[in-house]
């Protein structure tokens, strides 16, 4: 099945049901549709085919989902971008991508104008907000098209979503996301996440919808469940609570950070939040103390999800029947843990020559589902080392007790994960070798009580060089996106190395977390 088709037949079934919920826009699941159709119809006419790449680059919108899913019904890739990344990034993921077609909003119409001569495989440019030079509006374009359009007849494992990670090689990799993973990803929520899920829920979407957010609308869509789209730009705990009290919300995905900022928000318990049934959170760890504290002011609606933009929402859960806070020691220890293998997944431990770990073994964690990606886009020497007969090798070590539950203990990949965004140390470190007094530069997460971890630089400079930690901050920051940029960076004389001459990042790692109870 089409995964746009999802959208069609809820417009069938419901067509009176709210579909999307912006501030004061609303728009049933027929004028959804409706409009998404036109906007398939306005990309044929624009010479967009079957298999062909669309980037999409908006703040949260309802535009985003209508362009997202424009994309599945026409058989083409949908390419969300992080709008947080800075315009070298977007160029990169545009260019790889052969996107023939980039939709905006209005904030980025000045930057895509500026990097327009290093988009050469780009035909079309669209914006949210008035036709500027070359941007095309979307409005305009809608306006002429018929609101009918026949989802095309795809192959189950056709790519849908072309979702851009960055690996342990710095440059950004498109893990290549089929109708097939989507639709068992679909499943696996209402099996799994929210059992019951019906059109009389309404979820919140509060983070990116180019991230996990996006992937949580699928579902919500599928049931013809109500979107609501946060109006606001950051995250705003006072708003959240507003909104899920005004539209009656039932489910939310969420950061750990987010939920922490909610937890210690002063308008907690100014607000009905009764309705909110799931309180979806992944996309890093948790400390436990926080974890304990959320359960203890939100309540019993806590589901923690483990996945992995190659295997989306999600390899592993913990549900809310184990998000207690007066049980047995087994039970409090496995706050610490990620929960159990879904449904219809299969997970395991793995030693390094892919051998199965026993019980309480650390191993690397490997996966197998119709969820795991067909592969990385153009890169197949990345996906022969990530896809090995079948299974998934994720980079992420951890053991697994008597009773399934995974307990994720380190990260192979040195990948940060700061607020809910993933930071790959080898981009930060590729920019700050550049710098002429740089000679040896190491990335770690350190702590952070707000965001989880922050990035940190240690570096050695060239002998006789001079250079200060806000001047590396910022040349850093004129590179790459802000949450990539080093928050702090200390100067040491030479790196640890092991005899091979690698640099020793456990060893500069302790030094931050030995006092810490989870570790990273």
């Amino acid at each position: 099945m089409n995964i746009g088709t999802l959208l069609t037949k809820s417009a069938r079934n419901y067509p009176d049901n709210l579909g999307i919920v912006h501030g004061d826009r609303r728009l049933t699941y027929l004028e959804f549709n409706s409009r998404t159709n036109r906007l398939a119809n306005a990309l044929g006419r624009l010479g967009i085919r079957q298999g062909d790449h669309i980037a999409v680059l908006q703040y949260n919108y309802p535009e985003t989902l209508e362009s997202i899913f424009a994309a599945f019904k026409a058989g083409c890739s949908a390419v969300p971008i992080n709008f947080r990344l800075h315009s070298k990034e977007i160029a990169f993921i545009i260019n790889n991508s052969e996107a023939r077609a980039v939709i905006l909003s209005p904030e980025f119409n000045d930057i895509i104008l500026d990097i327009r001569s290093q988009l050469p495989k780009v035909d079309h440019l669209i914006t949210l907000s008035g036709a500027k030079g070359a941007l095309l509006d979307y409005e305009t374009l809608l306006s002429a098209e018929l609101d009918q359009f026949i989802d095309v007849d795809i192959h189950p494992d056709d790519t849908a979503w072309l979702f851009y990670t960055s690996g342990t090689t710095g440059r950004p990799k498109g893990a290549m996301l089929t109708h097939r993973n989507l639709l068992a990803m679909t499943m696996n929520f209402y099996a799994d996440i929210c059992p019951g899920f019906s059109s009389d829920d309404a979820a919140l979407h509060a983070a990116p919808l180019s991230h996990g957010s996006g992937m949580y609308a699928i579902p919500n869509i599928a049931k013809g469940a109500a979107n609501v789209i946060l109006a606001s730009k950051s995250f705003d705990p006072a708003l959240v609570f507003e909104t899920i009290e005004k539209n009656k919300i039932t489910n939310m995905f969420a950061a750990p950070t987010m939920i922490k900022l909610l937890v210690e928000s002063p308008s907690l318990g100014m607000y009905d939040i009764s309705s909110l049934r799931a309180l979806n959170y992944g996309g890093a760890p948790m400390l436990v103390e926080d974890l304990k504290n959320a359960i203890k002011k939100i309540g019993p609606c806590l589901v923690q999800l483990f996945g992995q933009t190659e295997s989306p929402m999600t390899i592993t859960g913990l549900p809310h029947r184990d998000h207690v806070l007066e049980g047995d020691v087994m039970q409090l220890e496995r706050l610490a843990s990620s929960g159990i293998e879904r449904t219809d997944v299969e997970v395991r431990i793995a030693d390094p020559n892919g051998v199965e770990c026993s019980t309480g073994e650390v191993g690397e964690i490997v996966t197998r589902s119709d969820l795991v990606m067909k592969g990385y886009w153009r890169n197949e020497a990345a996906t022969k080392a990530a896809i090995r007969n079948g299974w998934l090798y994720t980079g992420d070590m951890g053991y697994m007790d008597q009773q399934g539950y995974l307990f994720i203990m380190d990260r192979s990949k040195d990948m940060i994960i700061s607020g809910g965004e993933n930071v790959y140390p080898r981009e930060t470190e590729e920019i700050l070798i550049t710098h002429p007094a740089v000679r040896e530069v190491a990335v770690i997460g350190i702590p952070d009580p707000k965001w989880g971890e922050e990035v940190k630089a240690i570096v050695s400079l060239i002998k006789g060089a001079s250079v200060t930690e806000s001047e590396l901050i910022l040349f850093c920051r004129s590179n790459i996106a802000g949450y990539k940029t080093p928050k702090s960076i200390d100067f040491i004389d030479e790196l640890p190395k092991n005899n091979y001459g690698k640099i020793l990042k456990r060893e500069l790692r302790n030094t931050y977390w030995k006092h810490q109870k989870r570790k990273v």
